[in-house]
């Protein structure tokens, strides 16, 4: 008997970690994932976007716009530092992030200095916005890769 053919490649396996971490996001607008993966294709670690522990997703915000302490951005944790931050085994360098959306200029701080040296994100929905250029920016100037995922086009569903 011959191995399955229809497997799905690393890329696709760990794309899709990604965005299945982004479903436990409770971000009614914008639900990211991201999972960092060492040399040796193992999965390190994994975040979402949301508060701190010990922040309530029911007393802080998750509004978008209005007065900036009334909306979530200084509150919200992005999935790539959450990630970094849950990580308990010591040293990233050398790592790889898959992330569903291209990290913002903050998240890009702390991906350089994780050590963090490729970056495969899926959308770029931001792509000319100052953080987008300044994220873009550092990662040429550290020297982290970063490329866009290829979707293949296929449809997994999964019964829960």
């Amino acid at each position: 008997m011959k191995k399955r053919a229809d497997y799905i490649s690393w890329d696709e396996y760990f794309m899709g970690v990604s965005k299945l971490s982004g479903f436990r996001s409770k971000d009614p607008n914008t639900q990211v994932g991201s999972c960092i993966v060492g040399k040796d294709h193992r999965i390190l670690s994994m975040g979402y976007n949301g508060f701190p522990n010990g922040c309530s997703d029911e007393e802080f915000p998750w509004d978008r716009e209005g007065d900036e302490l009334a909306t979530k951005y200084p509150y919200v944790t992005h999935s790539e530092l959450n990630a970094i931050l849950n990580y308990r085994g010591g040293n990233l360098e050398g790592t790889t992030l898959y992330v569903s959306l291209f990290p913002c200029n903050e998240c890009a701080k702390a991906i350089i200095q994780a050590g963090i040296k490729t970056v495969v994100y899926d959308s770029d929905k931001y792509e000319g916005t100052p953080s987008n250029i300044a994220a873009k920016k550092m990662f040429d100037a550290a020297g982290v890769e970063y490329r866009k995922y290829q979707r293949a086009g296929r449809k997994l569903e999964i019964d829960l």
